[in-house]
């Protein structure tokens, strides 16, 4: 079969475009980077493409003219710089339904969410209902999976909260500690979604992909701590009220610059209404539950990989931040000691009209780098930019003021950390 995988290259569509490959079917994708995208998955057909922007059926045709099915693993958490909710949710959904009634495709696979019901308290999971409700109302042959949290080797939205918060040393900071959760493997995911495909699941079924016992995000956590072989915690802090809501502000201000922060309300106003669904459908058609939350950690690798991400992940924020202030104030303090600063280049054979330009042009660069790094589409350029400027500082000092690297206070010497530190987090803040 020739099957559309909307969401491609997101983590579920990601693994969902595998396993049909594995079994010898065509796959068809769109990705508004789809260089980037090939460079993931070379084996896919990728198209540029992006759903916030197809909202009539005419813009899809020439995605379904040939294909036998479509799976929708399109997913956005929450508005922000790069995400439109109702654009990706529901009205494009719309819109590449309406173009597979034309073409008499037959088979829709939608991806939604245990907990997406019209009245939910998040926009995420009410725009993913009025998709599902979509889905449901049209004549095509539609079944629609809605998994638990979603356990995967690759650390992504709520994996990559589990790791991130078992990643704290010595103490364990925890927020929704009691809600109770059902997770599901990567693998059972797909699976279904294979099994949907090929007509294996019967059509207008809407089934909860979730395993049997549930628990609560304060054991996953520590579930997920002991997987990584991290010592228990020493003390337990669990943010409730307005710590937690503090946490949220700040990360969905992130998120307004293109941070997806598992941290967001979204995320855990997710958590607060509970992951819960109703394994009973799922087993009555494939004959098992899914995996167990301990099953599944026992089939996941845990490498020096796995540890290393739950630590970086921590440190990522600060690095960025530190990079961020440290531009800023160099460019601030050399604009307000403008003159003192160019007194060092007096002797370099420069007049001090020419060092001050020098200077105050340097300056607003920095202060420009240091703003520009905070939007997250923008930050790997903007780390290799602070190296190359580095360079550029270090070559002119050395040519102009020499004496600089023998300074007491290591001012051409510093420069070189800080150039480190550009490179790691450039090396961090790749997403894929």
């Amino acid at each position: 079969m020739r099957v559309l995988v909307l969401g491609g290259f997101g983590l579920i569509g990601s693994e969902i475009c595998r396993t049909l490959l594995r079994a010898e079917h065509e796959v068809v994708s769109l990705s508004r980077t789809p260089r980037e995208a090939a460079h993931l998955l070379p084996q896919v057909e990728w198209h540029t493409g992006d759903m916030r922007r197809m909202l009539d059926p005419s813009e899809w045709d020439h995605l379904i003219s040939d294909v036998d099915a479509v799976v929708n693993a399109a997913s956005a958490l929450q508005d922000g710089l790069m995400a439109d909710l109702e654009a990706v949710h529901h009205l494009s959904v719309k819109a590449c339904l309406d173009a597979c009634v034309d073409r008499g495709i037959l088979r829709f696979v939608q991806i939604s969410s245990t907990g997406a019901e019209p009245n939910a308290p998040t926009a995420f999971m009410r725009t993913k209902a009025i998709g599902d409700d979509v889905v449901m109302d049209s004549t095509i042959e539609w079944v629609v999976l809605r998994p638990g949290l979603v356990l995967a080797p690759s650390a992504y939205s709520g994996t990559a909260l589990l790791r991130l918060l078992a990643g704290f040393p010595y103490i364990q900071p925890i927020v929704m500690a009691d809600r109770r959760i059902q997770t599901i493997h990567i693998d059972e995911l797909t699976e279904a979604a294979l099994m949907a495909v090929e007509g294996r699941i019967p059509a207008h079924a809407d089934i909860d992909l979730v395993e049997a016992e549930s628990h609560s995000f304060e054991e996953l956590v520590a579930g997920m701590r002991n997987w990584l072989g991290f010592s228990p915690a020493i003390r337990t802090f669990r943010f409730e009220g307005r710590l937690s809501k503090a946490i949220t502000v700040v990360a969905n201000g992130l998120g307004h610059l293109g941070w997806r922060s598992p941290l967001r309300t979204t995320a855990l106003q997710v958590l607060e209404g509970h992951v819960n669904g109703d394994p009973a459908l799922w087993h009555s058609i494939s004959g098992r539950y899914c995996r167990s939350y301990e099953e599944t950690l026992a089939m996941l690798p845990s490498t020096t990989q796995e540890r290393w991400f739950s630590k970086l992940a921590l440190l990522l924020p600060a690095l960025v931040t530190t990079l961020s202030l440290f531009w800023i104030l160099t460019g601030l303090i050399t604009l307000f000691q403008i003159s003192s600063a160019a007194e060092i280049l007096a002797n370099s054979g420069t007049s001090a009209l020419q060092a001050e330009f020098l200077l105050a042009s340097a300056a607003l660069i920095d202060i420009g780098f240091g703003a520009a790094i905070l939007v997250r589409r923008l930050a790997s350029q903007i780390c290799m930019a602070m190296v190359i400027m580095t360079l550029i500082y270090l070559a002119a000092g050395t040519i102009l003021v020499p004496d600089l690297w023998v300074d007491p206070l290591g001012t051409l010497l510093k420069a070189i950390p800080a150039m480190m530190l550009a490179l790691v987090t450039r090396a961090l803040v790749c997403s894929r």
